[in-house]
């Protein structure tokens, strides 16, 4: 697939992503000095760390993302709010949350919409953005087309494809899916199994306008490759 965006240009649509259990504090250190050497727009970290990556990123002009009812959505949504304001008050500026799936797969609407709501109602009243992780691997093409509604209903500002633990991650179809559903209301991210160039793009050209990986380095230096040859080309 053709670059035709510049490396610096493409950092701007990833969150530098490390969501893992055993993620040491030396491993997300190293994850803030990378997104601030390469201009990645946020690092997505487990709340734990986001008092840390907030210390680090002060000043960097990157943000700071923390998940919420991560990686299952099974909690309450009283809990999911709770837990939004308190990666806040930390310093986080976006919140992904995942939704009920359960509840989505049962047509419980109403929960599914009230639970990314009280997220919503916290995260926006601290000036933060949500993203709502639908886990598409688990859904079928109706789901993911009601989930996208119940999300844009809810207030959210993102819908995201997958949190990376799940059967399956992003993938160009449900990225377009999700981009026709919610059009120009609200983001896309796509996230889950990215880590090459070519997938990065094909997202990208696809409606994503935010990207989450854990190989986020990597693409962004078959970039510089990329785009070296390009100009060399010229």
């Amino acid at each position: 697939m053709t670059l035709k965006l510049k490396p610096a240009e493409l950092a701007r649509f990833f969150d530098h992503t490390l969501l893992k259990p055993e993620a040491t504090r030396a491993q997300v250190e190293a994850l803030c000095q990378e997104a601030i050497r390469y201009g990645f727009y946020a690092v997505c970290v487990n709340p734990s760390y986001v008092a840390l990556a907030a210390s680090i990123l002060k000043g960097t002009g990157v943000k700071v993302c923390s998940v919420v009812g991560f990686p299952l959505g099974a909690t309450l949504p009283e809990v999911k709010a709770f837990e939004a304001e308190k990666v806040i008050a930390m310093g986080a500026e976006e919140v992904d949350m995942v939704m009920n799936i359960g509840a989505m797969k049962s047509g419980d609407y109403t929960l599914v919409r009230d639970d990314i709501a009280k997220v919503v109602e916290v995260a926006h009243s601290g000036r933060a953005l949500v993203k709502v992780i639908l886990e598409t691997a688990l859904l079928t093409p109706e789901e993911k087309t009601k989930a996208c509604q119940l999300a844009l209903e809810a207030g959210a500002d993102f819908v995201k494809t997958s949190t990376g633990f799940g059967p399956g991650g992003a993938t160009v179809e449900d990225v377009r899916l999700m981009r026709a559903v919610v059009g120009d209301k609200m983001g896309v991210k796509a996230a889950g199994g990215i880590s090459s160039l070519d997938q990065a793009l094909a997202m990208i050209e696809a409606g994503a306008n935010r990207i989450g990986a854990s190989r986020s380095v990597k693409i962004i230096q078959e970039a510089e490759e990329a785009w070296k040859a390009h100009e060399q080309n010229l």
